[in-house]
């Protein structure tokens, strides 16, 4: 039950469906994160820490910065079903759709220049 909840309030913010939609790319640096959704680094951290507690993304730390990755092993099936559910739902969305083409121009950016 608690994973199951963890999961669902994870997902009850649109920010943090967007997040982990734009790390189905692959990995990015927090400032990226932070460049797509144009919200305040306190905010956007906070989207990343409740997904992590939700093992919903994995991260590492390479010097100044913290990069963000859907979990290299499968989690568990309750929030690996709920999150492709979750995905396949609003792929057509526009907002998706949006975040898909910025994600394309963010991620040509270097990460140190957008974290500066």
């Amino acid at each position: 039950m608690r994973e199951y909840l963890a999961v669902t309030k994870a997902l009850s913010d649109a920010g943090r469906v967007r997040l982990l939609h734009a790390l189905q790319g692959g990995e990015v640096c927090v400032c990226q994160l932070i460049e797509l959704l144009q919200l305040a680094p306190s905010t956007v951290s906070k989207h990343l820490s409740i997904l992590t507690q939700a093992n919903l993304v994995e991260s590492r730390k390479k010097g100044r910065w913290v990069y963000y990755r859907l979990p290299r092993k499968q989690g568990s099936s309750i929030a690996s079903r709920i999150t492709r559910e979750t995905f396949r739902h609003l792929e057509h969305s526009a907002e998706f759709k949006a975040d898909q083409k910025r994600m394309k121009t963010i991620r040509a950016i270097e990460p140190e220049t957008l974290c500066r």
